[in-house]
């Protein structure tokens, strides 16, 4: 589960993390009054305005509707509102949102962070992820903070700093200097990072995430070290033991089709294929996906009903899969472990009806537990329904209606 950079730094703060302060606002008016708030607290004159929305590059992102970028400064109070509304409640188009965009529904109004002073302000980059080859976590870091990472990691690999945490042991008070020393600091500013990663570390365990990403990680002027951004991605399979977090989420932020396959159960992820897939278990999906490029389709989504289909599972997977206008033809392929072959088919029968206008061809793959009684029903049914037995067969089927 993602959230928003403003609920990160709130987490973030409690850990003891030092964040660049803000607040976040829905309004024109709402901004404005946060600025002043900020400005009575902080002593800030200058704010930065940021979008909120799950995705990065908000910088050089644009706002369709009135070509500001997602991330911009007002130089005093007065500017604050206007371009506050000029990112409110409109579409921002960054790398990662794709040309459809998101909508901006929140700003975050934060202090300014780049004063004068002593020395130049720096920016590093810092994360926290788990490392699945090795079983462990890893502290990524670099000095060039600020850009994306994946560039660096691709033009100067020698830039990326990687320290392994053994999950067993836990963050070293020697892991964290190496980490500040290999980004070249020193003196107040080195003690202030390897504080800085503890507090990172502990929030990142603390609230279950699956990464924690600071970019930039800023030096001050006057040598402080604060997150002035803060990507969070929380294991979902851990929302359980933090509700308090999983109240964060944001469904306008998700794919509605996904959030609706998750309030019925299913696993779903859209893609931008033309074959809609019905599968059971998770490795079988994925080599049905594999079937269908084989065939000359692709796949438009990824859909595991799980061990326990049955007429609702399979119903609900038939609506969300046909809400997609670039599925062509839906392929469902079971195999009867746990559950049996002819109570899918009966769900697919009742689905089918129950739906009513199906205009794209189905085509049903069942093997295992009551196979033949399950293929028998399909048959029978009168409808326009496909069934197969081998993967072979159902292959063969998809790409006949796609030709």
């Amino acid at each position: 589960m993602n959230i928003h950079e403003y609920q990160a730094k709130e987490i973030l703060a409690t850990y003891g993390v030092t964040i660049q302060r803000g607040k976040v606002a829905s309004s024109e008016a709402e901004a404005i009054d946060a600025a002043k708030t900020l400005n009575a607290e902080t002593g800030t004159s200058w704010f930065v305005i940021k979008a909120q929305i799950h995705a990065g590059g908000r910088g050089k992102g644009k706002i369709n509707e009135t070509g500001s970028n997602g991330v911009v400064i007002a130089k005093g109070l007065e500017e604050v509102g206007p371009k506050a509304r000029n990112i409110l409640a409109g579409t921002l188009v960054t790398h990662q949102t794709g040309p459809e965009g998101k909508k901006v529904n929140k700003v975050l109004i934060a202090e300014d962070v780049y004063y004068p002073g002593a020395s130049e302000p720096k920016e590093y980059y810092l994360s926290i992820l788990l490392d699945r080859t090795t079983g462990q976590n890893v502290i990524m870091a670099s000095t060039e903070g600020g850009m994306d990472i994946e560039i660096v990691a691709e033009n100067n690999p020698e830039k990326i700093i990687k320290e392994y945490i053994n999950p067993n042991v836990g963050l070293r008070s020697f892991q964290a200097q190496k980490v500040a020393f290999a980004l070249g600091l020193s003196g107040v500013a080195l003690k202030g990072m390897v504080k800085f990663i503890h507090s990172l570390y502990a929030a990142f365990e603390g609230t279950d995430s699956a990464m924690f990403e600071i970019n930039p990680v800023l030096k001050t002027s006057d040598d402080r070290i604060l997150a002035v951004d803060a990507k969070v991605t929380i294991d979902d399979n851990a929302l359980f033991r933090q509700k308090d977090i999983e109240s964060l989420r944001d469904l306008s932020e998700e794919d509605p089709l996904e959030v609706e396959a998750a309030e019925n159960g299913l696993n779903y992820v859209k893609l931008d294929g033309n074959v809609g897939c019905m599968v059971n278990g998770a490795g079988l999906a994925m080599a049905t996906m594999d079937m269908i490029k084989l065939a000359g389709g692709e796949p438009a989504n990824f859909l595991d009903v799980g061990g326990g289909a049955n007429a609702q599972t399979v119903e609900a997977g038939f609506r969300i899969i046909l809400k997609d206008p670039n599925v062509k033809a839906i392929l469902i392929n079971i195999f009867g472990g746990i559950v049996r072959c002819d109570r899918v088919a009966n769900g697919v029968v009742e689905a089918y009806k129950k739906i009513g206008s199906i205009s794209v061809p189905i085509i049903v793959r069942l093997q295992g537990t009551n196979a033949e009684e399950g293929v028998k029903i399909i048959e029978s049914s009168g409808l326009k329904v496909t069934s197969a037995i081998l993967l072979k067969d159902a292959a063969e089927r998809v790409k006949d209606v796609l030709a």
